[in-house]
């Protein structure tokens, strides 16, 4: 068996070698290292997999979160509603612009941000909530645009973790993670589903005036050379990072169904013990379902239910199985974002899952093997 990594890059590139390789000679014979073909190719080919008007490449997923705040005009003080378990980036960004981030609770079964702690958090002052498409799939986009028509407030897709995946409406209507909102960020960090192999990231929007604006913006804000139109910033994806992605895009959802098989396997492996929660997708098939695009599992998150979550991520450590916990501390806790507003009572989903939550490698190169030895380990661990 080979070793088993979190994330097997290295596999993945031996697989489209070739692509990668000759796209990146081009931007070197080329030279055109900012802002050059590739970027604008990219761009184009990016929209037309996710059918939305504009898609806006910058330099990273934090700063076309940012970007997108920028765009919209929020100001200092004015409240952004988003999810207390997720990454820290999605509350720096409010935090650096002087915005006031308004944290709520999780649901407890798909770990994506609670609709009634939203609505009980929308003051006067609130202008847009941040939903986190978390580990891989949507958050209830139904309920969460339809608060915001109510309270005239923006929804910002944080879709970092979710490229890919498909919302599919109450009507039945389908759309892609990411084209929902008002405004949409992505990262292309290399360990993501689409990832380059250095920093990068995008921001979606079917909004032609705010598209200029934030084109703009990503480029100080210039629209012609030395025209500084509004204030910007320096944020562009480079050349070779686009070629990268331009390889990778026409394999997309290949490896995203890659990443389901992944999670059937370990799905099914896992049926039947009573101290393991598998991760629930919001149609109910609990990721076994053969037919199911709404979760593209950039995570495979357990919950572990019998208080052994940190002993079994040291016992698969010490067998050659890396995994992680995502996240062990929530941010209301972190020193940077503590906040007198914040009452723990509020925070009982999160609370408890940072001590049961438990991911184990998931990418596109794992095979039966390792996959049947991961989850011995798991299971024979939680039952002795």
């Amino acid at each position: 068996m080979k070793k088993i990594q979190m994330v097997d890059l290295n596999g993945q590139y031996e697989g489209i070698k070739d692509e990668v390789n000759n796209s990146i000679s081009e931007v070197l014979d080329s030279s055109a290292f900012i802002n050059g073909p590739q970027v604008h190719a990219f761009q184009k080919e990016l929209e037309e997999y996710l059918n939305v008007k504009h898609v806006i490449p910058c330099a990273n997923g934090t700063d076309a979160l940012q970007i997108c705040m920028m765009g919209l005009g929020l100001k200092p003080g004015d409240e952004v509603i988003t999810a207390d378990f997720t990454f820290a980036a999605t509350v720096e960004v409010i935090a650096l612009l002087n915005l006031t981030p308004v944290l709520v609770d999780v649901e407890p079964d798909t770990f994506n941000i609670d609709i009634d702690a939203i609505e009980k958090a929308i003051t006067p002052k609130t202008k847009a909530i941040v939903p986190v498409h978390l580990f891989g799939q949507c958050a209830n986009m139904d309920a969460i645009m339809e608060l915001a028509e109510k309270h005239s407030l923006y929804v910002i897709e944080d879709n970092a973790q979710a490229i890919g995946a498909t919302h599919t409406f109450k009507n039945g209507q389908k759309q892609k993670a990411g084209t929902i909102g008002h405004v949409a960020s992505t990262s292309f960090f290399p360990s993501k589903n689409l990832g380059c192999y250095g920093d990068g990231g995008a921001i979606f929007t079917n909004d032609d005036d705010l598209a200029h604006t934030i084109r703009g913006m990503v480029n100080h804000g210039m629209y012609k050379r030395y025209h500084h139109d509004v204030i910007g910033v320096n944020s562009r994806l480079d050349s070779i990072q686009a070629a990268v992605l331009r390889a990778k895009l026409p394999n997309l959802d290949t490896y995203n169904s890659k990443r389901r098989e992944a999670a059937r396997r370990y799905s099914k492996a896992f049926e039947g013990q009573e101290h393991i929660m598998v991760p629930k997708t919001v149609n109910g098939c609990d990721g076994i379902c053969d037919t199911c695009d709404c979760h593209v599992f950039h995570q495979y998150t357990l919950r572990i239910l019998n208080e052994k979550r940190d002993g079994l991520a040291q016992h698969l450590n010490d067998n050659g199985v890396p995994c992680g916990v995502y996240y062990p501390i929530p941010l209301h806790k972190q020193k940077a974002y503590m906040d007198e507003r914040y009452n723990e009572a509020d925070f009982p989903v999160t609370n408890q899952l940072i001590k049961e939550v438990i991911s184990l490698p998931m990418h596109t190169e794992l095979d039966d093997d390792q996959i049947q030895f991961i989850t011995n380990l798991v299971i024979d661990f939680l039952n002795h």
